[in-house]
């Protein structure tokens, strides 16, 4: 049995370039933009884009893949650094007003990928993401700054609802409104 031979460092860069060119495309473009546009932005010959990328499909999934993995990176980091005394609610804040600009900045990309049927199977970086959130929200219960009924499920509901298509002041209004909804003093009694 052979091993699988190490990619090379122009392959891995050649890799990140088309990805980053094919979010720009896509944002800018929409789903419709072609392998070869993408491929001229990216500044590879297309047969590179094909042997990275065979089909449209697999390309957006490795951008949305990418995404994912970005999130779950930077919750990790954030429960972190509130292990490391970070103030949980802070970080929380901090966590849910990155995720909403990557979200802005990875929305084409995923309309694309529900367009063309890509695979957007990243469930291991999903449950990193999400077990890392969970103790981001434990940690701001434990302080007294999260209500006690907050859940993962409760802030998913929230990154659904962000106004993602939006300018960046249209998104910090948002989170402006939304945020006191997470703190157990702000809570109005109904």
């Amino acid at each position: 049995m052979t091993e699988a031979r190490p990619q090379r460092a122009d392959a891995i860069r050649n890799r990140g370039k088309i990805v980053s060119a094919a979010r720009e495309q896509i944002t800018a473009h929409g789903p419709d933009v072609g392998m070869n546009e993408i491929a001229t932005a990216a500044g590879v010959a297309v047969g590179t884009l094909y042997r990275h990328f065979p089909t449209k499909a697999d390309l957006v999934t490795a951008i949305v893949a990418e995404y994912v993995a970005q999130v779950a990176d930077d919750a990790e980091a954030a429960c972190e650094r509130v292990a490391g005394g970070a103030d949980a609610t802070h970080e929380i804040t901090a966590f849910l007003r990155r995720v909403v600009d990557v979200s802005a900045t990875n929305h084409a990309a995923k309309a694309a990928a529900q367009t063309l049927g890509a695979d957007l199977r990243v469930q291991a970086d999903e449950q990193r993401a999400g077990a890392a959130l969970a103790t981001l929200i434990r940690a701001g219960q434990a302080d007294g700054n999260v209500h006690p009924d907050v859940t993962v499920g409760d802030i998913y509901l929230l990154f659904s609802t962000a106004p993602i298509d939006q300018s960046p002041a249209a998104r910090e209004r948002w989170l402006t409104l939304v945020l006191p909804g997470l703190s157990a003093r702000a809570r109005m009694v109904g």
